[in-house]
Protein backbone atom coordinates (compact mmCIF):
# COMPACT_ATOMS: atom_id res chain seq x y z
CA UNK A 1 0.00 0.00 0.00
CA UNK A 2 2.73 2.42 0.98
CA UNK A 3 4.67 1.62 -2.21
CA UNK A 4 1.59 2.40 -4.30
CA UNK A 5 1.18 5.78 -2.55
CA UNK A 6 4.85 6.62 -3.11
CA UNK A 7 4.55 5.63 -6.75
CA UNK A 8 1.46 7.84 -7.10
CA UNK A 9 3.23 10.84 -5.54
CA UNK A 10 6.26 10.32 -7.77
CA UNK A 11 4.04 10.12 -10.86
CA UNK A 12 2.05 13.26 -9.98
CA UNK A 13 4.87 15.49 -8.73
CA UNK A 14 7.36 14.11 -11.22
CA UNK A 15 5.06 15.12 -14.06
CA UNK A 16 4.56 18.60 -12.60
CA UNK A 17 8.30 19.09 -12.13
CA UNK A 18 9.01 17.84 -15.63
CA UNK A 19 6.54 20.36 -17.10
CA UNK A 20 7.80 23.23 -14.96
CA UNK A 21 11.47 22.43 -15.56
CA UNK A 22 13.01 24.77 -18.12
CA UNK A 23 16.14 23.23 -19.76
CA UNK A 24 17.58 26.68 -20.47
CA UNK A 25 17.36 27.77 -16.81
CA UNK A 26 18.73 24.43 -15.57
CA UNK A 27 21.76 24.59 -17.91
CA UNK A 28 22.47 28.19 -16.92
CA UNK A 29 22.40 27.16 -13.25
CA UNK A 30 24.77 24.26 -13.98
CA UNK A 31 27.22 26.67 -15.60
CA UNK A 32 27.01 29.02 -12.59
CA UNK A 33 27.58 26.12 -10.18
CA UNK A 34 30.67 25.02 -12.08
CA UNK A 35 32.07 28.54 -12.10
CA UNK A 36 31.36 28.99 -8.38
CA UNK A 37 33.59 26.00 -7.60
CA UNK A 38 36.64 27.54 -9.28
CA UNK A 39 37.53 30.06 -6.48
CA UNK A 40 37.36 27.37 -3.77
CA UNK A 41 39.43 25.04 -5.92
CA UNK A 42 42.06 27.74 -6.45
CA UNK A 43 42.13 28.31 -2.68
CA UNK A 44 42.78 24.60 -2.06
CA UNK A 45 45.56 24.52 -4.64
CA UNK A 46 47.09 27.64 -3.06
CA UNK A 47 47.12 25.98 0.37
CA UNK A 48 48.87 22.89 -1.00
CA UNK A 49 51.47 25.04 -2.75
CA UNK A 50 51.94 27.11 0.43
CA UNK A 51 52.75 23.92 2.36
CA UNK A 52 55.35 23.07 -0.28
CA UNK A 53 56.95 26.50 0.00
CA UNK A 54 57.09 26.25 3.81
CA UNK A 55 58.80 22.88 3.55
CA UNK A 56 61.24 24.34 1.03
CA UNK A 57 62.18 27.05 3.53
CA UNK A 58 62.44 24.56 6.37
CA UNK A 59 64.77 22.29 4.40
CA UNK A 60 66.96 25.25 3.45
CA UNK A 61 67.05 26.37 7.10
CA UNK A 62 68.02 22.91 8.35
CA UNK A 63 70.73 22.62 5.72
CA UNK A 64 72.22 25.92 6.92
CA UNK A 65 71.98 24.79 10.55
CA UNK A 66 73.74 21.53 9.74
CA UNK A 67 76.50 23.36 7.90
CA UNK A 68 77.02 25.71 10.85
CA UNK A 69 77.05 22.83 13.37
CA UNK A 70 79.56 20.95 11.26
CA UNK A 71 81.86 23.96 11.33
CA UNK A 72 81.40 24.34 15.10
CA UNK A 73 82.21 20.69 15.71
CA UNK A 74 85.43 21.01 13.74
CA UNK A 75 86.35 24.19 15.66
CA UNK A 76 85.70 22.51 19.03
CA UNK A 77 87.84 19.53 18.09
CA UNK A 78 90.71 21.80 17.07
CA UNK A 79 90.54 23.44 20.51
CA UNK A 80 90.46 20.04 22.23
CA UNK A 81 86.97 20.72 23.56
CA UNK A 82 85.44 17.31 23.07
CA UNK A 83 82.61 18.05 25.50
CA UNK A 84 81.46 20.96 23.38
CA UNK A 85 81.99 18.93 20.23
CA UNK A 86 79.73 16.19 21.65
CA UNK A 87 76.99 18.76 22.31
CA UNK A 88 77.23 20.04 18.74
CA UNK A 89 77.20 16.50 17.39
CA UNK A 90 74.00 15.72 19.28
CA UNK A 91 72.34 18.85 17.85
CA UNK A 92 73.71 17.94 14.43
CA UNK A 93 72.15 14.49 14.58
CA UNK A 94 68.77 15.98 15.54
CA UNK A 95 68.96 18.47 12.67
CA UNK A 96 69.87 15.73 10.22
CA UNK A 97 66.90 13.65 11.37
CA UNK A 98 64.60 16.67 10.97
CA UNK A 99 66.13 17.39 7.57
CA UNK A 100 65.44 13.87 6.31
CA UNK A 101 61.86 14.06 7.55
CA UNK A 102 61.35 17.50 6.01
CA UNK A 103 62.77 16.34 2.68
CA UNK A 104 60.33 13.44 2.60
CA UNK A 105 57.46 15.78 3.40
CA UNK A 106 58.70 18.17 0.73
CA UNK A 107 58.62 15.45 -1.93
CA UNK A 108 55.08 14.57 -0.93
CA UNK A 109 54.09 18.25 -0.99
CA UNK A 110 55.58 18.67 -4.48
CA UNK A 111 53.61 15.66 -5.70
CA UNK A 112 50.43 16.99 -4.06
CA UNK A 113 50.93 20.43 -5.65
CA UNK A 114 51.44 18.87 -9.06
CA UNK A 115 48.32 16.75 -8.70
CA UNK A 116 46.27 19.70 -7.41
CA UNK A 117 47.34 21.89 -10.33
CA UNK A 118 46.61 19.11 -12.80
CA UNK A 119 43.19 18.52 -11.26
CA UNK A 120 42.43 22.25 -11.36
CA UNK A 121 43.51 22.53 -15.00
CA UNK A 122 41.44 19.47 -15.97
CA UNK A 123 38.43 20.92 -14.19
CA UNK A 124 38.80 24.25 -16.01
CA UNK A 125 39.12 22.42 -19.32
CA UNK A 126 36.02 20.35 -18.61
CA UNK A 127 34.18 23.46 -17.43
CA UNK A 128 34.92 25.27 -20.69
CA UNK A 129 33.87 22.22 -22.67
CA UNK A 130 30.66 21.81 -20.67
CA UNK A 131 29.92 25.53 -20.86
CA UNK A 132 30.27 25.52 -24.64
CA UNK A 133 28.06 22.46 -24.89
CA UNK A 134 25.52 24.01 -22.52
CA UNK A 135 25.41 27.24 -24.56
CA UNK A 136 24.82 25.19 -27.70
CA UNK A 137 21.99 23.33 -25.98
CA UNK A 138 20.55 26.64 -24.76
CA UNK A 139 20.56 27.97 -28.31
CA UNK A 140 18.84 24.79 -29.48
CA UNK A 141 16.26 25.21 -26.72
CA UNK A 142 15.62 28.82 -27.78
CA UNK A 143 15.26 27.73 -31.40
CA UNK A 144 12.86 24.95 -30.40
CA UNK A 145 10.80 27.41 -28.34
CA UNK A 146 10.66 29.85 -31.26
CA UNK A 147 9.59 27.05 -33.61
CA UNK A 148 6.87 26.03 -31.15
CA UNK A 149 5.57 29.60 -31.03
CA UNK A 150 5.69 29.83 -34.83
CA UNK A 151 3.83 26.53 -35.16
CA UNK A 152 1.20 27.74 -32.68
CA UNK A 153 0.82 30.97 -34.66
CA UNK A 154 0.48 29.10 -37.95
CA UNK A 155 -2.11 26.80 -36.39
CA UNK A 156 -4.38 29.78 -35.79
CA UNK A 157 -4.71 30.21 -39.56
CA UNK A 158 -6.00 26.67 -39.92
CA UNK A 159 -8.34 26.15 -37.00
CA UNK A 160 -10.34 28.29 -34.63
CA UNK A 161 -12.41 31.43 -34.88
CA UNK A 162 -9.54 33.46 -36.33
CA UNK A 163 -9.19 31.13 -39.32
CA UNK A 164 -12.96 31.10 -40.01
CA UNK A 165 -13.13 34.90 -39.78
CA UNK A 166 -10.22 35.22 -42.18
CA UNK A 167 -11.85 32.87 -44.71
CA UNK A 168 -15.21 34.64 -44.35
CA UNK A 169 -13.74 38.08 -45.01
CA UNK A 170 -11.78 36.76 -47.99
CA UNK A 171 -14.93 35.27 -49.55
CA UNK A 172 -16.85 38.48 -48.94
CA UNK A 173 -14.18 40.60 -50.63
CA UNK A 174 -13.99 38.22 -53.59
CA UNK A 175 -17.79 38.31 -54.05
CA UNK A 176 -17.76 42.10 -53.88
CA UNK A 177 -14.99 42.30 -56.45
CA UNK A 178 -16.81 39.87 -58.79
CA UNK A 179 -20.05 41.90 -58.54
CA UNK A 180 -18.19 45.14 -59.34
CA UNK A 181 -16.52 43.55 -62.37
CA UNK A 182 -19.91 42.24 -63.58
CA UNK A 183 -21.52 45.72 -63.28
CA UNK A 184 -18.60 47.21 -65.18
CA UNK A 185 -18.94 44.65 -67.99
CA UNK A 186 -22.68 45.30 -68.15
CA UNK A 187 -22.20 49.06 -68.30
CA UNK A 188 -19.66 48.86 -71.13
CA UNK A 189 -21.47 46.25 -73.27
CA UNK A 190 -24.95 47.94 -73.62
CA UNK A 191 -26.47 49.91 -76.53
CA UNK A 192 -25.99 53.21 -74.70
CA UNK A 193 -22.29 52.53 -74.37
CA UNK A 194 -22.05 51.80 -78.11
CA UNK A 195 -23.92 55.04 -78.90
CA UNK A 196 -21.51 56.95 -76.67
CA UNK A 197 -18.58 55.42 -78.53
CA UNK A 198 -20.08 56.46 -81.89
CA UNK A 199 -20.77 59.98 -80.68
CA UNK A 200 -17.24 60.27 -79.33
CA UNK A 201 -15.83 59.06 -82.68
CA UNK A 202 -18.03 61.57 -84.56
CA UNK A 203 -16.83 64.37 -82.33
CA UNK A 204 -13.22 63.40 -83.01
CA UNK A 205 -13.91 63.47 -86.76
CA UNK A 206 -15.38 66.96 -86.49
CA UNK A 207 -12.33 68.09 -84.54
CA UNK A 208 -10.03 66.65 -87.24
CA UNK A 209 -12.01 68.35 -90.01
CA UNK A 210 -11.87 71.69 -88.24
CA UNK A 211 -8.13 71.29 -87.74
CA UNK A 212 -7.63 70.51 -91.44
CA UNK A 213 -9.66 73.59 -92.42
CA UNK A 214 -7.52 75.81 -90.21
CA UNK A 215 -4.35 74.40 -91.71
CA UNK A 216 -5.68 74.88 -95.25
CA UNK A 217 -6.61 78.50 -94.49
CA UNK A 218 -3.15 79.12 -93.09
CA UNK A 219 -1.44 77.37 -95.99
CA UNK A 220 -0.05 74.61 -93.78
CA UNK A 221 -0.11 71.10 -95.23
CA UNK A 222 -1.90 68.63 -93.02
CA UNK A 223 -0.81 65.04 -92.46
CA UNK A 224 -3.70 63.72 -94.53
CA UNK A 225 -2.66 65.89 -97.51
CA UNK A 226 0.90 64.55 -97.32
CA UNK A 227 -0.21 60.94 -97.02
CA UNK A 228 0.44 58.84 -100.18
CA UNK A 229 -2.62 56.73 -99.52
CA UNK A 230 -4.89 59.07 -101.55
CA UNK A 231 -2.98 58.25 -104.77
CA UNK A 232 -2.67 61.86 -105.99
CA UNK A 233 -0.49 64.89 -105.25
CA UNK A 234 -1.60 68.43 -104.42
CA UNK A 235 -1.07 69.75 -107.95
CA UNK A 236 -3.47 67.20 -109.38
CA UNK A 237 -6.05 68.11 -106.76
CA UNK A 238 -5.77 71.79 -107.62
CA UNK A 239 -6.17 71.06 -111.34
CA UNK A 240 -9.36 69.16 -110.73
CA UNK A 241 -10.92 72.20 -109.05
CA UNK A 242 -12.51 75.05 -110.89
CA UNK A 243 -11.38 78.68 -110.57
CA UNK A 244 -14.08 79.52 -108.07
CA UNK A 245 -13.40 76.46 -106.00
CA UNK A 246 -9.66 77.17 -105.94
CA UNK A 247 -10.32 80.66 -104.74
CA UNK A 248 -12.61 79.45 -101.96
CA UNK A 249 -10.03 76.84 -100.98
CA UNK A 250 -7.31 79.46 -100.69
CA UNK A 251 -9.62 81.59 -98.54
Amino acid sequence: MWNRIKRLFRAVFGGLIDKAEDPELVLQQVIRDMRDKVPQMNENVAQVMATQKLLDKEVAYLEREITELDAKIKAAIKQNRDDIARTYISALQEKQTSLERSREQLEQAKLASKQALQFRDNYLLQMKKRSAEAMQLINQAKQAKMQEQLAATMATFQIGDEASSFDEMRDKIQRRQAAAEARMDLATSGVEAKIQDIEREAFNIQVDDTLSAYKAQMGVASETDLSPSFGADTSTSEKSLGPGERARATE
